[in-house]
């Protein structure tokens, strides 16, 4: 947890006190290589030391439990099907390599190449249990051309065009885990959630998600996304900035105030 991060949850719990909401805190674990048990226990550590205070979680408990992503499995597979069944993903035997070869050049740093199409009218998966062989990933099916809006607590009116700003995107890997994307929707759908509260760079995502809701025929949360908060030489922080991390900047005597000082409107 770098500052960064800890100065957008700042800013989602004033904002989420100011309407009279609730704070949800939801561990996002689905990449075993990097989570483990250990991990989830600093986090909590480490956000309840910052200052924040969450009205639902893992170690609180609430109306939308669990709050871990990896205990949600059965979740995300009933969306999945909801998405197949309205014929909204196929499966796509695409490597990273193969997309990144094929397809144009991300627009943005932290972006995935924009996919070619290669699989998405093969129909490769001719049920919803082939779908989940392991023989490939499905991806989402955007439609291209649509010109998609929304507008930003902060950022004011965004607009993309599906197929061109982003392409068909991967809601669950052929190593049998739900993508972020998917995953997120589901759960903000779940949990209630009225506002999503993240930094910039995850402007983009939005546009996917939005599509998400669409299929799933539920009306969409308001988003705002916070300025990132970067280096001294402009880049947005990131793991190499190890001493901006807020275990680091505890040891060393940093108080939390001073910390939250940093936090962008």
């Amino acid at each position: 947890m770098h500052i960064g991060h800890a100065c957008t949850f700042w800013q989602a719990q004033e904002r989420a006190r100011k309407a009279g909401g609730q704070l949800v805190l939801r561990i996002e674990d689905l990449d075993e290589a990097r989570c483990r048990p250990e991990f989830r226990d600093a986090v909590i550590e480490d956000l309840s030391w910052f200052g924040l205070q969450w009205n639902e979680g893992p170690d609180v408990g609430g109306p939308s439990a669990p709050y871990v992503q990896s205990l949600r499995r059965r979740h995300y597979l009933n969306v999945l099907r909801q998405l197949w069944e309205a014929g909204g993903v196929y499966g796509c035997t695409c490597s990273r390599k193969d997309v990144a070869g094929a397809a144009t050049a991300p627009h943005a740093e932290n972006e995935e190449p924009i996919y070619p199409g290669t699989c998405r009218d093969l129909k490769k998966a001719t049920s919803f249990e082939s779908l989940l062989s392991g023989e490939w990933n499905v991806r989402f099916r955007v439609p291209d051309g649509k010109t998609i809006r929304f507008q930003d607590g902060r950022a004011g009116e965004q607009t993309a065009i599906a197929g061109k700003d982003f392409g068909d995107f991967v809601v669950w890997r052929r190593d049998d885990v739900p993508a972020y994307h998917l995953a997120v929707v589901a759960d903000d759908i779940a949990m209630r959630i009225t506002e999503v509260v993240r930094g910039e760079d995850l402007l983009l995502s939005t546009f996917r998600h939005l599509l998400l809701y669409r299929a799933l025929k539920v009306e969409p949360c308001a988003f705002y996304h916070t300025q990132l908060i970067t280096d001294e030489e402009g880049r947005r922080l990131a793991k190499r900035h190890a001493p901006l991390n807020l275990r680091a900047l505890r040891a060393s005597g940093v108080g939390p105030e001073e910390i939250r000082a940093r936090a962008k409107t």
